[in-house]
């Protein structure tokens, strides 16, 4: 009785395993997903590292990462750039290391001194428990964290191997961690790079040196991904308009809301101009009238005023377009024709636009330039007509710098010597005390061509020292 008890739970447990096997097949079988290993599993053929001296090597299919005292951040990046695509992973990772996955990531020598930035897919071992969350590494920072997805916090496997998917298709990026729903954002800042495996910097802490993180399983698609994708329960986060968790951390605070005309009116007049502007898909745009200057709409300035601040405005041109970014505007000067008077971060396709070989001050007039007054930075990176590009402006205790697209191209002393010196040789000498108010307003400028603006986002800085 025993010996057939014993046949029969064989045969039990041997029909079991032979439903598991068929099931397995079946899932392998139907997972028709075109994938393209982009690690071989025993070189480091098509990956090169930069950013740090972290070391990576192949160890029995996977590849390791050993982080390093006294370097900076260290990236295992793909030689190959991606734009859309689905990548699936797995890694492990030492619960006192810090690391992640970059994707749509770059590293310019005009940007950071070379500074990976970009796209990454966190991997956060920490009690604050983030994998699978995104962040702007060398830019931005946090954009979607998991503070309000305890499921996907809840998913990550201590010690153990993760697996992630990750799709990036057109402005969208979607994460799972084990199969869970982690992060959804929608965001246009980047849309192609590498991919890369970071080892995150530990300082000069001995207790995290030599603690590692290991990759396998890396595989891609990039042909008819919209095919493949699946989707997302979560909802989405979307960047343009919103703050993100940095910016709310930071006392960052939205001038322009994406939808309506609260909290600007016209330069000249009590409201908001009845026409020449458009709001449309969270985009705001002075329309095309002849090129003239404030003589259709007008300019459009907020109704608070700002003394020491940081602000930030995505920007886009059509060809031959001019227009610009002005700041401690004083509506009550020229009431006349023309724009109200400010300083300006010059807005121009220096290409064709002839302002941009005009100026009291060679260069001058050139975009991103300290109009009438300072050239930008010669070297400075401007994307191509239709594409966003960053003015970022700040001013504290009458320092000022323009950037644009994460460079720095000018800096200046309002009030100084030198720069009441720039003011007399320029057009701006017949106004008194020009660009020297405590406080003023930020105006966005009509000069007759179609240009548009959004992320309208403004700092208010304390003037003490210690801000």
């Amino acid at each position: 009785m025993k010996t057939k008890l014993k046949q029969m739970s064989r045969g039990v447990l041997s029909s079991a395993l032979s439903l598991i096997l068929l099931s397995n097949c079946a899932e392998v079988k139907n997972d028709d997903t075109p994938w393209v290993n982009i690690f071989d599993g025993k070189t480091l053929k098509g990956w090169t590292k930069i950013g740090g001296n972290a070391d990576y090597e192949v160890k029995e299919g996977t590849i390791v990462g050993t982080s390093k005292i006294d370097t900076p951040n260290t990236f295992l990046r793909t030689d190959e750039l991606y734009g859309d695509f689905i990548l699936e992973l797995d890694y492990k990772v030492d619960p006192k290391l810090n690391s992640g996955i970059q994707i749509r990531s770059n590293s310019f020598p005009d940007y950071k001194n070379g500074r990976v930035h970009g796209y990454q897919i966190e991997i956060d071992p920490s009690e604050r428990a983030w994998s699978a969350g995104v962040y702007d590494e060398g830019s931005r920072g946090w954009l979607y964290t998991l503070d309000n997805n305890p499921e996907a916090q809840k998913a990550f496997n201590q010690n153990q191997w993760n697996h992630y998917r990750i799709e990036a298709i057109g402005d969208s990026i979607k994460t799972w961690i084990n199969r869970v729903p982690a992060a959804f954002l929608v965001d246009d800042m980047t849309a192609r790079g590498f991919i890369g495996l970071q080892v995150h910097s530990i300082g000069d802490n001995k207790d995290k040196e030599g603690t590692q993180v290991a990759w396998k399983n890396i595989k891609i698609v990039t042909n008819n991904v919209s095919k493949y994708a699946q989707k997302s329960p979560l909802d989405p986060f979307v960047v343009a308009n919103n703050l993100t968790f940095e910016e709310k951390k930071n006392g960052w605070k939205i001038l322009w809301d994406g939808k309506t005309t609260k909290g600007w009116r016209g330069a000249k007049i009590a409201d908001f101009p009845k026409g020449g502007w458009e709001i449309k898909d969270g985009v705001l745009s002075v329309l095309a009238s002849g090129g003239h200057e404030s003589e259709n709409g007008g300019d459009i300035v907020t109704k608070e005023k700002f003394s020491n601040f940081e602000l930030k405005v995505d920007f886009k041109i059509t060809e031959g377009a001019n227009s610009g970014i002005k700041y401690y505007v004083d509506t009550e000067l020229n009431k006349g024709k023309g724009s109200s008077i400010g300083l300006e971060f010059q807005i121009l396709d220096d290409e064709r636009h002839p302002d941009a070989k005009l100026g009291n001050h060679e260069g001058s007039r050139t975009v991103a330039s300290l109009y009438d007054l300072i050239q930008a930075d010669t070297t400075k990176v401007v994307k191509p007509i239709g594409d966003w590009n960053q003015a970022y402006i700040v001013s504290k205790d009458n320092h000022v710098e323009h950037w644009l697209n994460g460079k720095k191209v000018l800096e200046y002393e309002r009030k100084s010597p030198e720069y009441r010196k720039l003011v007399a040789e320029s057009k701006y000498k017949v106004w008194p005390n020009f660009g020297e108010g405590d406080q003023g307003r930020i105006l966005l400028q009509d000069h007759g061509d179609h240009v548009s603006f959004r992320n309208v986002k403004i700092r208010p800085l304390n003037t003490n020292k210690n801000q």
